[in-house]
């Protein structure tokens, strides 16, 4: 069966594929930019954003805009970010999100881990 499945994976039997990982076609990756509105400052919106990304395996930052809002940017499989983002919209303990305004574009791959920037 093993076999079978490498095959319909194009990997031939016994190929060393330690270097060249599968790669499944159905996860697309997206970057997507979001401006979180209400009160998203001082109750943890940034470390709890973080927690969310970091569970989800997702890439990107975090942080708070002069204005009161915050701004954060998820990149990584395409139901992850939007996961993340209704997460963060909906389900942070402390915060109240009145409105979110998301941005999605193509995955860059720039960035290495999930950070909260100041």
């Amino acid at each position: 069966m093993l076999w079978y499945v490498q095959y319909q994976t194009g990997i031939r039997p016994g190929a060393n594929t330690f270097f060249s990982p599968l790669v499944d076609e159905s996860c697309v990756k997206i970057q997507a930019r979001v401006i979180f509105e209400g009160l998203v400052q001082g109750v943890f919106f940034r470390a709890n954003a973080k927690k969310c990304a970091d569970a989800l395996g997702l890439t990107g930052w975090v942080r708070n805009l002069y204005d009161g809002r915050v701004e954060a940017v998820f990149e990584g499989d395409e139901a992850k970010v939007q996961q993340a983002i209704e997460w963060c919209a909906s389900r942070q303990p402390y915060a109240k999100v009145d409105n979110k305004d998301v941005k999605i574009s193509e995955a860059t791959n720039e960035f290495y881990d999930f950070s909260i920037r100041h």
